[in-house]
């Protein structure tokens, strides 16, 4: 079976194609590189087009069986100072990407969602039916697609299931993968650079919260138990053929605080802290109730926190500038093929 992922070569994108290719699926990898690292998915076949680009992506559908949407702007402080980028992003040129997908008559359909969807919820943990009630512009794009699907399933025999991730973290444990942005703002890679002295201090926004710490409280899971709950997902469509939302998270939280001793523990360095004012978007505690995903996706996580730690660690000093990489010697040696829609510029992040 051959699934095309819009936005494969990013972070949660790479990850997902690894497991799938181990799988038996095939992966077909659809990016504009515009954040994605084309060295991280060279093994599989590329596509390199736009996500606004209807001829391209119908092209691109030919002879493919599922789509994996990953492709999205993804920074909720971001989307607050800057809303007409997400809402274009996010909801109109995925729109492209859907009506294409529904006229290339494919029926199986896995969204990236996000726990964004559920604002800052009166009751913990968060179940798939607690109200949503984004707190901002990126939550508002999340849940607009997910009604999206909805309608598109009734309409048109469109298949869907959407998943919403809670933290998402850590790298593959074999060190060929990873975070990497030009500007990172997830609160692990960041403490990890102050960690390894890349960066004078991890900043903390707001210790004021109603937390024990105060300091926000967040449920992190490893990017591998994601992707794998993503082949669990291609399978259950497969199998069942029902549309569904499933969060994704380990039902465990951590505040940022405690995220920082268990990284000094991991790295043997102290981390600095600089506190700072509260973002605006930030609710104070999200953590899930993952019993639905066990139950009907057969899913559940199997690495905590120190795990998705170590983890990090390994790839943030394989990275490090001073040292080449390990993917370079393991991913980069294939050669990639690039589709007839390569030349397009680049304007959708994945």
């Amino acid at each position: 079976m051959r699934v095309l992922l819009v936005g494969g070569a990013g972070y949660i994108g790479s990850h997902v194609a690894l497991r799938l290719s181990e799988r038996g699926f095939i992966p077909v990898i659809y990016d504009n590189f515009s954040t994605g690292h084309r060295r991280f998915v060279d093994k599989f076949e590329i596509i390199q087009g736009e996500m606004a680009d209807y001829e391209c992506l119908r092209h691109s559908l030919k002879k493919i069986d599922a789509v994996m949407h990953f492709a999205a702007r993804a920074y909720v402080n971001e989307s607050i100072l800057n809303p007409r980028e997400y809402y274009t992003t996010n909801i109109t040129d995925a729109l492209t990407l859907l009506n294409a997908t529904v006229d290339a008559g494919i029926s199986k359909f896995i969204f990236s969602s996000s726990c964004a969807v559920y604002g800052a919820p009166e009751q913990l943990p968060i179940r798939e039916t607690t109200p949503r009630n984004p707190m901002s512009p990126y939550g508002q794009t999340k849940a607009a697609f997910e009604d999206a699907l909805k309608s598109y399933s009734a309409a048109y025999g469109l298949r869907f299931i959407a998943l919403r991730y809670f933290n998402a973290a850590g790298a593959d444990e074999s060190g060929i993968l990873g975070e990497l942005r030009s500007t990172e703002s997830h609160l692990i890679p960041l403490v990890l650079k102050a960690a390894s002295g890349h960066s004078r201090a991890v900043s903390i926004f707001g210790n004021d919260y109603e937390t024990p710490d105060g300091t926000c409280i967040r449920d992190y899971i490893h990017v591998n138990d994601l992707a794998s709950a993503h082949v669990s997902a291609l399978n259950l469509l497969i199998n069942q053929g029902e549309s569904d939302v499933f969060n994704l998270g380990t039902g465990t939280g951590f505040s940022v605080l405690e995220v920082i001793s268990a990284a000094e523990e991991v790295s043997a360095l102290p981390v600095s802290r600089l506190i700072l004012p509260r973002r605006l978007g930030d609710p104070p505690i999200l953590v899930c109730d993952g019993e639905y995903a066990r139950k009907k996706l057969c899913w559940s996580p199997q690495r905590g926190l120190i795990e998705i730690l170590r983890t990090a660690w390994k790839w943030q000093v394989a990275s490090q500038p001073r040292h080449q990489p390990a993917f370079l010697s393991s991913i980069s040696a294939t050669p990639y093929r690039t589709a007839p829609c390569a030349a397009r510029s680049p304007n959708v992040a994945s």
